[in-house]
């Protein structure tokens, strides 16, 4: 009465398997929304280690049944001889769903810490490989495909999970994640090889070439300032007429009252008397076991003259982690005059954490100010 009928669910299978992939990736984006807060927290590394494990196993099983090493017996249990063939119809759901979730986590945590303007190609890259997740299903049965995306997702979860662990985001660190991540993608090769000998033929150029072309492309990123500077990420900032830290540790803005308007423009527009200062505040989150970490304040004019960003001060503090909402600190500039500035918030090599763009304009009088507690 209630017999499987294998023909029918085949059937099924075959009408809905776009939209079962579509519908793996989009709950693996919709989990990682809702889970990933924070990215010292245990429970979001597990999260993103969970979804490594998964990639992983989806990997194995996809190989391990393609090259014959697990298929099960004819004279076996009726019930375990059929676990290989469906763990294997399985494989490509679960390998899409984990490196989905991975991307979108990734996507989630990166795009926080960055300005889009400095490193928007690793976000594009990032966003591409995710919406492109749905149409990788025919690649997802290619090996070498197979191992390239694991390890690019492997070497963006340890180019901040490294940090985390060490407490530093020294060069040598970021390094270091790159050797952890060779070692780690090395020792899983060895193991393919070792179970399925089958697979050493795509070890050789492809693989190597496929693992050291995503390798010089991080790095090249990395230090041209383009890749986001992690585990750091800018909680809030804004441009003021005053700030000042009360004996309670509250900080107290004065700024002009914007009416909704203004509020909708991606740029804002601050009124100063001539020679009048501006204050620039930031709160940058940090995790609570990195060491002290200096950032700088980078102010910068536009010279119409010269049609480029041309810097006036670098103001260089240190910020400890821990905080929620960041650490947070402030920098001001003397003698404004009228045009385009911005600020950007950057570690001391000049990666991008956020920026502030706004126009000043020079004016007799001040308009009406009001107090906000930061």
């Amino acid at each position: 009465m209630f017999g499987f009928d294998k023909e029918k669910f085949q059937e099924l299978f075959d009408r809905y398997e776009r939209l079962a992939f579509s519908g793996s990736m989009l709950l693996g984006f919709i989990v990682d929304n809702l889970t990933l807060t924070r990215i010292d927290l245990l429970f979001d590394n597990l999260v993103l280690f969970f979804y490594l494990v998964v990639a992983i196993m989806s990997i194995a099983i996809t190989n391990l049944y393609d090259t014959g090493v697990w298929r099960g017996t004819p004279d076996g249990v009726r019930l375990l001889h059929r676990i290989p063939l469906h763990a294997r119809t399985l494989s490509p759901f679960l390998m899409q769903y984990a490196f989905g979730g991975l991307l979108s986590g990734f996507f989630v945590f990166y795009s926080r810490g960055t300005s889009l303007s400095a490193s928007w190609p690793f976000l594009a890259l990032l966003l591409l490989l995710l919406v492109g997740n749905e149409f990788f299903r025919t690649r997802y049965q290619q090996f070498t495909f197979q191992v390239s995306i694991f390890f690019f997702v492997l070497y963006s979860y340890m180019i901040f999970f490294v940090p985390i662990v060490v407490g530093s985001i020294d060069v040598w660190v970021f390094l270091l994640s790159g050797v952890v991540s060779i070692i780690a993608i090395g020792a899983l090769l060895y193991g393919f090889s070792y179970l399925m000998p089958s697979t050493k033929h795509h070890l050789g150029i492809t693989v190597s070439a496929s693992i050291g072309g995503i390798l010089l492309a991080v790095n090249a990123m990395y230090f041209l300032n383009i890749l986001p500077p992690l585990p750091l990420s800018l909680k809030e900032s804004g441009v003021y007429h005053s700030v000042l830290r009360t004996k309670d540790g509250i900080y107290v803005a004065e700024s002009e009252d914007i009416s909704w308007y203004a509020a909708l423009k991606p740029y804002t527009s601050v009124h100063v008397l001539r020679g009048g200062t501006l204050y620039f505040y930031s709160a940058v989150f940090a995790p609570t076991r990195l060491a002290e970490t200096r950032i700088v304040h980078h102010w910068e004019y536009f010279d119409e003259s010269q049609n480029a960003w041309v810097s006036r001060s670098r103001v260089v503090f240190s910020i400890v982690g821990g905080r929620d909402g960041g650490y947070r600190g402030y920098s001001l500039k003397t003698n404004m005059e009228s045009g385009w500035w911005r600020v950007r918030v950057e570690t001391t090599r000049g990666q991008v954490l956020g920026q502030a763009q706004f126009t000043v304009e020079t004016v007799s009088s001040l308009p009406v100010l009001e107090k906000k507690d930061l």
